[in-house]
């Protein structure tokens, strides 16, 4: 029962941490111009370079999720050898971290002038993996960082099925790209 009430309290609270997107730009680039954009190889890194995070799997899932999401905004591939007026260069960084729980347990109440009695308190750590996705955008003619945006998140370590992590690539992409271009 313990074990329960202490996965389901980080459960909440990393719920509740929900992270923002983050983003930052070049407030003098006029992004209205960029038409065009290809990958900057390699197009997908991993931090840290596991092969149980590398996958061609995933690294077909953030390019399609890519480029679908920059098409909505207007940014068409260019062709093979053509002009490009952005180059796209995505990291996804997996890391570990913990969690501190503590969970008071027990006794009676408390301010009923008997000062209370018998509470027991216990403290336990939760290790847990985070992802974060972070893409990158840069001009195609000086290569100069002008766009860049991530958002982590925690890892479903219970998602064994293709067309759910399919869906959260999806998901985390068009999550990150809302906010291209910037207003």
């Amino acid at each position: 029962m313990f074990r329960r009430l202490a996965v389901l309290s980080l459960a909440l609270l990393l719920g509740a941490c929900a992270t923002p997107v983050n983003r930052d730009f070049d407030a003098s680039r006029d992004f209205g111009a960029y038409r065009t954009w290809g990958w900057k190889e390699p197009g997908v890194q991993y931090r840290p370079d596991d092969p149980r995070i590398k996958s061609d799997l995933t690294e077909q899932r953030i390019r399609q999720a890519v480029a679908e999401q920059l098409d909505q905004r207007g940014l068409r591939m260019a062709q093979a050898g053509g002009k490009v007026d952005v180059q796209v260069q995505t990291y996804l960084i997996v890391e570990n971290r913990q969690q501190m729980i503590n969970t008071n347990y027990g006794g009676g109440p408390w301010g009923n002038g008997w000062g209370g009695w018998g509470g027991m308190s216990e403290t336990r750590s939760v290790d847990y993996k985070v992802s974060t996705l972070q893409i990158d955008l840069l001009d195609g003619k000086d290569g100069k960082l002008v766009w860049r945006g991530s958002t982590e998140q925690v890892v479903d370590t219970d998602t064994n099925n293709p067309a759910a992590r399919d869906t959260a690539i999806r998901q985390t992409v068009a999550k990150v790209l809302a906010q291209y271009p910037p207003r």
